[in-house]
């Protein structure tokens, strides 16, 4: 049941509703997107920023395609690794979409658990600084010098606020943040004002979330799945461009240490279970701090469809 007060009328009077169904990792929102899909006559946009990749399918637990042929999706599989993709590109690109899906359907589904891919299509994203080359060089050269707790370090220091939601393993993240940093004598998360672009659509947010050791044993369940299914040898496969940013990505970083004979399978498999949950946590951290997300558990579809009815008046086709 949500828990969050009557969804704002700001936007209620648009005819067309973009409902965001959001969670952490493992949590279950593939299958509640297809019943919302059925419901609804709703094609969906996936906000996963690695499902995306056509490469990456096992690790990241993109829809299948039974799961594909239920309902029409974006941005599944549409990308390769070796292309330059951001949050910014895709706020562009979601956005020219829906101005086309929204004229054959009334309510469309944005799915999955990225936060700033989510963020950009919803508020859109703050104008931050463009970063100098001799910044970038200066940067590159101590993380390359000094190592990546070294920069973690760093960014604890200059940012307490940014290092506790950015993915901290994710060195050109916490480049990035420090970069800024730099250049614009400011912390990172200061430069984001949170000022929402305005949208000339409804927008619903309904969060998938259960108790903490259920939604663990899950995300446990979901690893071991994804290593049946071939997640070593999807990993295997790209072992040489382990460095491009696409397979930065928990569950291909831990197998490459594997590979690199820093530690055993079964290290890397616990490694990546606990990778999945510190994720989830963060993903938590930074949802819970959106007031307009209204949560529920992922067996309250039923609710979930009302709840959405009383704000989008969608209406099935007879």
């Amino acid at each position: 049941m949500t828990t969050n007060s009557d969804i704002s009328t700001r936007n209620t009077n648009h005819r067309h509703t973009l409902l965001v169904l959001l969670g952490p990792t493992g949590v279950g929102k593939t299958s509640i997107s297809l019943k919302l899909a059925n419901y609804f006559q709703a094609p969906i946009i996936s906000s996963d920023s690695r499902q995306i990749y056509k490469e990456l399918k096992i690790g990241t637990a993109a829809p299948v395609d039974e799961e594909l042929a239920q309902a029409e999706h974006f941005f599944i599989g549409t990308h390769s690794i070796f292309e330059t993709y951001n949050a910014g590109q895709y706020e562009l690109d979601v956005l020219a979409l829906l101005d086309k899906l929204f004229l054959q359907h009334r309510v469309v589904l944005l799915v999955g658990g990225s936060m700033m891919y989510i963020d950009a299509v919803c508020k859109g994203l703050d104008d931050i600084p463009t970063v100098d080359e001799k910044t970038r060089r200066y940067w590159q050269d101590i993380y390359h010098t000094k190592g990546l707790a070294f920069i973690q370090q760093e960014l604890r220091r200059l940012d307490p606020e940014h290092a506790e939601e950015v993915d901290i393993q994710n060195y050109k993240r916490v480049l990035h943040a420090l970069e800024v940093c730099s250049i614009s004598s400011k912390p990172y998360s200061e430069l984001r004002t949170g000022l929402k672009k305005q949208r000339d659509f409804n927008i619903v947010k309904i969060g998938l979330n259960c108790p903490r050791p259920v939604l663990y044993d899950r995300i446990n369940q979901r690893v071991e799945i994804m290593m049946q299914d071939g997640l070593l040898e999807e990993a295997r496969r790209y072992h040489p461009y382990k460095n491009l940013n696409a397979l930065n990505t928990v569950g291909y970083k831990e197998l490459y240490e594997y590979m690199d004979g820093k530690c055993s399978l079964e290290e890397a498999v616990q490694k990546i279970k606990q990778d999945s949950r510190r994720y989830a946590k963060r993903q938590l951290t930074w949802f819970n701090r959106d007031q307009d997300i209204h949560w529920f558990h992922p067996d309250d579809v039923d609710e979930i469809i009302h709840f959405v009815n009383k704000f989008s008046q969608p209406c099935r086709p007879d």
